[in-house]
Order: C-alpha cells, then sequence, then structure tokens
C-alpha cells in the first residue's frame, strides 16, 4: 500500500492551520489518499501518532475506523465517510486533533492507514482508542503510513 497527503510533502512540515488553536492552527485534518489495498480489504483504519510527545508513549491524534473499502481518500477537514466511526484522541475528544507540541524541536507525526479484513471492529461505541488500536491489530492485511513534521519555536 502506498499513503500520502497533499497537505503536506512526505517528511515536510505540517501547515499552520492543521494544528490545535492554542498552537495558533485552526484543527483542520489534512488530506490523505491511498492504494494499493491488498485483495480482502474491507474497511480501514486510520491514525496518527506523536511519538516524540514527552508522554513516554507519543501522542494519539486521530484514530478513525470502520471506514468502507470504497474509500481510498479523505479530502482536507472533510467529514467522516459514511459508516466510519472516530474515536477519542489523547485529547479525550473524538476526531482530529491537531498538533500542539511543547517549544522545541519538530515532532514527527506518523499518519498510518491499515487495510483490515473485517467492515466494522466489534468494539462498543464507548471503547478506548487504545482498545480500538488492540481490536484492530488482529485484522491487518496491510499498512501504509507518511510522516510530516511540526514544532514550536522555543
Amino acid at each position: 500500500m502506498q499513503l500520502s497527503s497533499t497537505s503536506f510533502q512526505p517528511n515536510g512540515t505540517i501547515p499552520l492551520k492543521h494544528a490545535e488553536p492554542g498552537a495558533g492552527g485552526q484543527n483542520v485534518s489534512p488530506a490523505l489518499s491511498w492504494s494499493g489495498a491488498p485483495q480482502g480489504a474491507a474497511s480501514f483504519m486510520v491514525v496518527c501518532h506523536d511519538p516524540d510527545a514527552p508522554t513516554g508513549s507519543g501522542w494519539w491524534h486521530w484514530v478513525m475506523t470502520d471506514v468502507p473499502a470504497a474509500v481510498s481518500s479523505l479530502p482536507e477537514g472533510g467529514p467522516l465517510p459514511e459508516g466510519a466511526r472516530a474515536w477519542p484522541t489523547d485529547y479525550g475528544y473524538a476526531g482530529w486533533g491537531g498538533m500542539w507540541p511543547p517549544p522545541g524541536p519538530a515532532h514527527h507525526y506518523n499518519f498510518t492507514v491499515f487495510a483490515l479484513d473485517v467492515d466494522r471492529l466489534d468494539v462498543p461505541d464507548d471503547a478506548t482508542s487504545a482498545n480500538v488500536r488492540l481490536a484492530a491489530s488482529f485484522h491487518v492485511l496491510d499498512q501504509a503510513s507518511v510522516t510530516g513534521l511540526f514544532g514550536q519555536p522555543v
């Protein structure tokens, strides 16, 4: 599989509009597009993780599942595809949670799309994103990632 974004270049700077308002942004989700899904893919999971966050386990900015197999892109700032579910981020709310790193070096934001062999994950609507990611891990057929950078001035 391949994953790309028209919102930023691979290993390039993610524009400020995608950051949280507290960081000066507008919390607009970036556009993502994928191709090369394997045969048998019934849905997709999309996540964004910052491994550089000073938490010991990074920071989850986006966890979305049950993206229908017919979908191969997400528009910038767009709504969830019909049938898709968004899960709470580490900010505590569901949906895209933009960048807001502490001042210092740029952080890496790893966007990953997973092709899953089920059309809907069997998890309750009040599941945590950690539970959702674990449940999805048993259904992964393939995955692709793209990384963007964002930092706050010191």
